[in-house]
C-alpha cells in the first residue's frame, strides 16, 4: 500500500485531540545468550560437533590453554538430593549394620538432639542412629517424593546418606562413584540426541567440575543436584548415548599447568563467552576462563532474544533501586562479551548502581548480555491551527512529545502510523537533550515512536468536532 500524505486526513471540521490521559511508556530489552556466560557454551559445543570438531577440540577452545589429564575413578561424589522434614526410601537391605527388607518402605526423621530415627512407612520408630546414617542395597535405591511437594521418585546408584541440619530437616545425600555420577549428569545437562563429541565434552566438563568444586562440604555433601552445581538425575539420566560418552572419556579431566581446574559451563553464549572476573562467578582472573568467540552458538534458540514490558512492570521489578519515577537503565561498563558488569537504575530523584546479575535476577532475564531502552510518549498537546489563512487555515496539528532513555541527542527516531493491521513510517524526529523528542502528527489515528529496536507505546489521537 502506498504511504498516504498526512495532510490528506485533515478536514475543516476536525480538530485533533489527545488520546491517553497520562504518559505511556514501554521498556525494551534486547539480549543474547542464556546463563552466566563463563566457560563452555553447551549449544556452542553442539554447533562445533555438528561441524566436525572432536570433544578435545571443543574443550580446548572454551578452556583456554588447557589439556586433558587423568583422575582417579575411585573418587566418591556426595550429592544433596533434597532437604525435607522426612526422607522416604525403598530398595535398601541395610541401614548401617541393621538389616532391612528391600521391598519395604522406610522413612528417616531428625530428632531434637540431631540424631536420626528410622521409622516404618506407618511411622513406627524402628531404630535411632548418629549421623550419618548410611543406607545400602543390592540394586539402585529409590528416594520417594514426597508427591505433595511436587518431587518425583528417583533411583540412585551407590548409597544414600542421611544427616540432619540446624532446622531439623533431613538431608538426603547420594554418595556415588565419580563415573556413575557423570552418567547421571550428562543427559540432565545436554540432550542425549546430541552428537557424540558434544556429549563427550559435557562428560569431561562434568567430571572435572565435580572434583574441583565443593558446594556444602561442612554439611556432608559436595554437589547440589541442580544448577547451583550441575544437574543430576541419577539412574533416570542414563541413556545409551550418554553412557557411551562417559565410558569413552573415562577418568579424563580438564587440566591447566598439570592440575584439574574448575570447568564452568552454561547453555548459550550469544556468540562470545565472558571473562570469569567480569561475571557473577568471581572477580579473580583465571587464565583458562577467558572470553572467546563462539562461532556456532547460533544453533541455540536463545542466541538472540527480546523482552518487552510496560514501564510500570519494569519499575515494580526494580523497586528500591531508584527514587522518584523510574526512567530507565544506563549501562556503565560491560565485559568482553559484552555482558553487563555495572549499570545505573535511574529515577527522577536518584539512582542506584548495580551489577548485571542483579538486573538479570530482578527482571527475569536469560542472561546479562542485554541492552535497555525506555520509550515514553506524553499526552499529546492540544492541536494548534495554522493561522496563515486559505486552505491551510483548516489544518490542525497535534504534537507528540516524550523521551527515549538512554539515547544520544541527535539520534533519529521513527514515527509510525497504523494502517489496517500494518504500520507505516510517516515521520522522523531527532532526539534532543536527555532523549526528549517532539513531532507533529496532523491526522487522527494510532501512532508509535521507534528508537532503534525499541518500540514505544501505541498512542491514539482522535478527532473531535469544533
Amino acid at each position: 500500500m502506498r504511504r498516504p500524505a498526512l495532510a490528506a486526513f485533515a478536514t475543516a471540521a476536525a480538530l485533533l485531540a489527545a488520546g491517553p490521559a497520562h504518559a505511556a511508556s514501554t521498556f525494551t530489552i534486547k539480549g543474547a545468550g542464556f546463563g552466566h556466560g563463563v566457560g563452555m557454551s553447551q549449544f556452542g559445543a553442539l554447533g562445533y560437533a555438528q561441524n566436525g570438531a572432536s570433544y578435545r577440540d571443543i574443550l580446548s577452545h572454551y578452556y583456554s590453554g588447557t589439556s586433558l589429564g587423568q583422575t582417579s575413578t575411585d573418587s566418591i561424589v556426595r550429592v544433596l538430593l533434597r532437604s525435607s522434614k522426612a526422607a522416604v526410601f525403598t530398595g535398601a537391605t541395610r541401614a548401617n549394620d541393621r538389616p532391612l527388607q528391600a521391598d519395604q518402605v522406610y522413612r528417616v526423621t531428625a530428632a531434637l538432639d540431631g540424631s536420626l530415627e528410622l521409622r516404618s512407612d506407618k511411622g513406627h520408630k524402628l531404630a535411632s542412629f548418629t549421623a550419618p546414617l548410611q543406607v545400602t542395597g543390592d540394586q539402585p535405591l529409590t528416594l520417594r517424593g514426597p508427591a505433595d511437594n511436587g518431587l518425583r521418585d528417583g533411583q540412585y546408584r551407590g548409597w544414600l546418606e542421611f544427616r540432619s541440619n540446624a532446622v531439623g530437616h533431613v538431608l538426603a545425600i547420594n554418595a556415588i562413584g565419580l563415573e556413575q555420577y557423570a552418567a547421571g549428569v550428562v543427559s540432565a545437562e545436554s540432550p542425549s540426541s546430541w552428537p557424540a563429541a558434544a556429549l563427550e565434552a559435557q562428560a569431561v566438563a562434568a567430571r572435572t567440575y565435580a572434583i574441583t568444586t565443593s558446594a556444602g562440604a561442612s554439611q556432608g555433601f559436595t554437589q547440589f543436584a541442580d544448577t547451583r552445581s550441575q544437574m543430576y538425575r541419577g539412574v533416570a539420566a542414563e541413556t545409551a548415548s550418554t553412557n557411551a560418552a562417559v565410558n569413552a572419556t573415562r577418568g579424563q579431566v580438564v587440566t591447566y599447568a598439570g592440575r584439574p581446574v574448575v570447568t564452568y559451563f552454561f547453555s548459550t553464549s550469544g556468540g562470545r563467552t565472558e571473562n570469569v572476573e567480569d561475571s557473577v562467578l568471581g572477580d579473580t582472573k583465571l587464565p583458562w576462563l577467558r572470553s572467546v568467540v563462539d562461532p556456532y552458538d547460533s544453533v541455540s534458540p536463545w542466541h538472540r532474544w527480546t523482552v518487552r514490558m510496560p514501564m510500570t512492570q519494569a519499575a515494580h521489578a526494580l523497586k528500591g533501586l531508584f527514587r522518584g519515577h523510574f526512567q530507565g537503565i544506563a549501562v556503565v561498563s560491560r565485559g568482553a562479551s559484552p555482558r553487563v558488569r555495572l549499570a545505573d537504575v535511574v529515577g527522577t530523584k536518584g539512582s542506584t548502581r548495580v551489577n548485571g546479575a542483579t538486573l538479570r535476577s530482578r527482571l527475569g532475564l536469560r542472561d546479562t548480555w542485554a541492552y535497555f531502552r525506555a520509550v515514553t510518549t506524553d499526552k499529546p498537546k492540544p492541536p494548534a491551527s495554522d493561522s496563515g489563512g486559505g486552505a491551510s487555515a483548516s489544518r490542525a496539528i497535534t504534537v507528540l512529545t516524550g523521551r527515549v532513555f538512554p539515547i544520544r541527542a541527535g539520534s533519529t527516531l521513527r514515527v509510525e502510523w497504523r494502517v489496517g493491521s500494518s504500520w507505516q513510517l510517516v515521520a522522523t524526529a531527532l532526539a534532543g537533550r536527555g532523549g526528549a523528542y517532539h513531532v507533529e502528527v496532523p491526522a487522527a489515528g494510532q501512532y508509535r515512536v521507534i528508537a532503534g529496536d525499541a518500540i514505544g507505546p501505541v498512542v491514539s489521537v482522535t478527532t473531535r468536532r469544533g
